[in-house]
């Protein structure tokens, strides 16, 4: 979809197309300080992506409150904001790139439908209050906290935009510049005494968008913010409209004096007891799907229960199967959902739009090097950790010819999997400093191909050496993947080419039939490449299985519901089934092409922005929020679900005793791949840039019992995965 562009006369009448890697799709809203655009990461994820605006990114100080802003977002837990995913605060315009959450904000849902039920109003500020717990828990002041930055989510609740004024809000002015907040939801110590401003006066502002919430305006009101900073310091506030129930907590709130307002935690505990009614259910209730009750979902004419395995209707297709491709990765399934089929560029990192010509897209091409393999002898490994560079952003690794192989910020090195050593390093030429590293390296026809998404280039470099052997600026196109020894080009017209890795040759270039621009996945130990395209209304995926060596299909089938390939086994794909509108994740579903039938089983509660991975029969899913979940398919029924406290998590790894993943933070977690019990974590390893935020979680890599992650503080270590007690 191309960006939308703003018909506007101004000076940012033609928007970005790109903030970093992330691809603007359309303009979700513009205030002061910037625009927020809807956008996806290469995975297809949904993305609320903040781009400053030009005059402001020319302003050192309020580069300064970006950074602070990004770094506040991070440390909080996603159960209440939306989680950043990336950030680039130096960038020439800065920009920072949150989850989408569905949903309307306070301040559209009063001007839409009027004020909120006192139930309702309740449900609000119970949740306001636990969301500025967690914020003020981890030494966060919001400063800003008003309706337009209160999200009305499923689950509850949630805060955005922290700790950055909006320049053009107000006209009014500091002794050292501009107005940090919103006059009508500031607190009297942030006109009186904006530098010793605290957690109370977030407190304040909850008193103030409670009576918004409830009556339409706010508790100081008038056309005048001069009028409205007077009234809010020395005025009794107006709560004509408040429930008779919550008005005397609400005016504790709005009390002049920051040592008179209850904490968060009063507030919490106090709502309890304002009445009978009171619960602690989602702000929006929603009807829960438990194990086994999902209604009958027929794949085609013909219908299917929950957890059953039903034919689909035949249609004329090539025998299923192949002969498998020449690389495979000793990791576990990459899956990720968040990184469906617009994971594509994931592999090599490179995301771009445009035509392909039929020429040798890596350049013509020696035969690839032998290599031999580093010391790999079991007796001899011990946990290590090794910063091969000064770059401080976290490393993502892969596994391939016997080396750990990693990019980083222009970088791309190999590793000794053993003991960490240095075996080569190379820069990546054209990587624009502190960018993303656009993915880990891909073994793929005995090279190492290496990408940047920002700058759309390639590198096939020698796994023996780190010689570049072929550097290619690769012409602009929609998806790239790299599969066995293949690469699959999509053209923006929809045209697919599959090329060599080893020589650079086109071996074929052609359309799939039923894919109008298709992005491919696949999956370790699987020969095909898959493309699924869900429908317009969001009621049927048409998935299609393509030979990457010649292009043919092998099978396609038109199957129902929004559904996202996560990976297969035993000749199946798995795939996660989620709400049309809300994204969440509803059920798994496994098809199998040879006897064309599906099983879906449902999931106990709905999930947020999953990525999963396949072990055996046993899918594991980790959700935005923390939630960890198992789901033995075979069984038909969820085994086990984990709150890990992490806010974001990175594609969970499984092997046979532990599902290991990667936090933000740098921690490694091992969670007991039987009981679903946190059984070992590893040290935070933040470094000193902890306003930079990792542009993905790279899943760690599992080598037999060993190990392998990267950390945000450019560290790469290893641990003995039989052992995470220990670590």
């Amino acid at each position: 979809m191309a960006p939308q562009r703003n018909a506007g006369a101004g000076p940012e009448a033609e928007l970005p197309e790109y903030a970093g890697h992330y691809r603007l799709e359309s303009c979700l809203g513009s205030g002061g300080m910037g625009v927020v655009h809807l956008a996806r990461s290469t995975s297809g994820m949904k993305l609320a992506v903040k781009v400053v605006h030009a005059e402001f990114a020319k302003d050192p100080e309020f580069r300064g409150r970006f950074r602070q802003e990004v770094g506040a977002a991070r440390r909080v837990s996603g159960a209440f904001t939306a989680p950043v995913v990336d950030a680039d605060p130096e960038a020439g315009r800065p920009w920072m790139a949150t989850l989408f959450i569905p949903g309307p904000t306070l301040a559209q849902e009063v001007k839409r439908n009027g004020p909120l039920a006192p139930a309702r109003l309740r449900r609000l500020m119970a949740g306001l209050a636990e969301a500025l717990r967690d914020i003020h828990r981890v030494g966060v002041v919001h400063r800003d906290l008003k309706p337009s930055n209160v999200l009305l989510a499923e689950d509850g609740p949630k805060v955005i935009d922290f700790g950055i004024s909006r320049p053009t809000d107000s006209e009014l002015r500091t002794e050292t510049g501009k107005l940090i907040g919103t006059p009508p939801f500031m607190a009297p110590e942030q006109f009186r005494r904006p530098r010793e401003v605290g957690p109370a006066a977030d407190v304040f502002a909850l008193g103030s968008v409670m009576v918004h919430a409830a009556t339409g305006r706010g508790p100081f009101d008038s056309d005048s913010p001069y009028v409205v900073a007077y009234q809010v310091v020395h005025d009794e506030p107006d709560l004509t409209g408040v429930p008779e129930a919550l008005a005397p907590l609400v005016l504790r709130c709005l009390a002049k004096e920051p040592e008179d307002r209850p904490s968060p935690d009063e507030l919490m505990r106090e709502l309890r007891s304002v009445a009978a009614s009171y619960d602690t259910q989602a702000f929006i209730p929603q009807q829960r799907v438990e194990e086994g009750s999902e209604r009958p979902e027929p794949v085609a004419p013909v219908g299917e229960s929950a957890g059953s395995e039903v034919p689909e209707r035949p249609e004329p297709v090539a025998p299923v199967g192949g002969p498998a491709g020449p690389e495979r990765s000793p990791r576990p399934s990459r899956l990720r959902l968040g990184r469906r089929a617009g994971l594509v560029a994931g592999a090599l990192g490179v995301v771009v739009v445009g035509a392909l010509v039929s020429v040798p897209v890596f350049g013509g091409g020696s035969p690839a090097p032998e290599v031999s393999a580093p010391r790999t002898t079991a007796a001899a490994f011990s946990a290590w950790e090794a910063e091969p560079s000064d770059r401080e952003s976290m490393p993502q690794c892969s596994y391939g010819v016997g080396r750990l192989l990693c990019a980083q910020e222009g970088l791309v090195f190999a590793l000794d999997p053993v003991d960490g050593r240095l075996l080569w390093r190379h820069p990546l030429e054209g990587a624009a400093a502190g960018g993303p590293p656009g993915g880990a390296p891909v073994v793929s026809g005995g090279l190492v191909l290496a990408g940047l998404g920002q700058e759309r280039r390639v590198a096939a470099l020698d796994p023996a050496s780190g010689d570049v052997v072929r550097r290619e600026e690769l012409p602009a196109y929609g998806g790239l993947q790299a599969v066995g020894g293949m690469v699959l080009l999509t053209a923006s017209d929809g045209t697919v080419s599959g090329v060599q890795s080893a020589s650079g040759e086109v071996k074929w270039s052609h359309r799939i039939p039923g894919q109008e621009v298709p992005y491919f996945v696949s999956f370790p130990g699987d020969p095909l490449a898959y493309a699924a395209t869900v429908s317009g209304d969001g009621s049927g995926t048409r998935v299609t299985a393509v030979d990457p060596r010649t292009g043919e299909v092998r099978w396609d089938a038109e199957l129902e519901g929004s559904l996202q390939p996560i990976g297969s086994a035993d000749g199946s794909v798995v795939f996660v089934a989620v709400d049309a509108v809300r994204q969440d994740a509803r059920a798994l579903v496994r098809y199998r092409p040879e006897s064309r039938t599906t099983l879906r089983v449902p999931l106990r509660v709905p999930l947020q922005q999953v990525q999963g991975s396949v072990h055996g029969d046993v899918v594991h899913l980790m959700a935005t929020g923390g939630s960890l979940v198992a789901v033995d398919l075979e069984a038909r029924k969820q085994l086990w679900s984990l709150e890990t406290g992490v806010v974001r998590g990175s594609t969970p790894v499984a092997g046979e005793r532990y599902v290991y993943v990667t936090a933000p933070d740098g921690r490694l977690l091992a969670v007991d791949a039987r009981r679903g019990k946190l059984a070992g974590q590893t040290p935070p390893r933040l470094g000193d840039r902890s306003d930079r935020v990792p542009a993905a979680l790279p899943e760690p890599v599992l080598v037999g019992d060993r190990v392998y992650a990267g950390a945000p503080d450019g560290a790469v270590f290893a641990v003995d995965g039989s052992d995470p007690a220990g670590w």
